[in-house]
């Protein structure tokens, strides 16, 4: 896949998936690549950059399997943010759509 679809993309998954709940970095990475081919190491660039721009914070918590793991936690900054992905998403996607219908691109 396109690197590029893919960078677009990887914000607003990690931004959705913290919606739902807390993760910790490896673990969001896991999720992600189940679905769309990433590599681990291009999580924790952006969720450094996430958690400079406040939209989410982060907290250690004891692990069983090893070392404290750092979670992240979206905040009211990010969720309004991911809101606002979802809508240029959507549009962005629906006229791509369009154009790939008119040129008959799809089968």
């Amino acid at each position: 896949m396109n690197v590029q679809f893919k960078k677009g993309a990887l914000e607003l998954c990690v931004l959705a998936l913290l919606d739902k709940q807390d993760h910790y970095g490896y673990e969001l990475a896991n999720k992600i690549s189940k679905r769309v081919a990433i590599s681990e190491g291009s999580v924790y660039p952006l969720l450094r950059r996430l958690a400079k721009e406040e939209y989410f914070t982060t907290y250690l918590q004891e692990s069983s399997e090893g070392p404290s793991r750092k979670y992240y936690r979206l905040t009211d900054k990010g969720r309004g943010y991911l809101h606002q992905l979802i809508h240029e998403w959507v549009q962005f996607t629906q006229g791509v759509n369009k154009l790939l219908q008119e040129g008959d691109h799809i089968e």
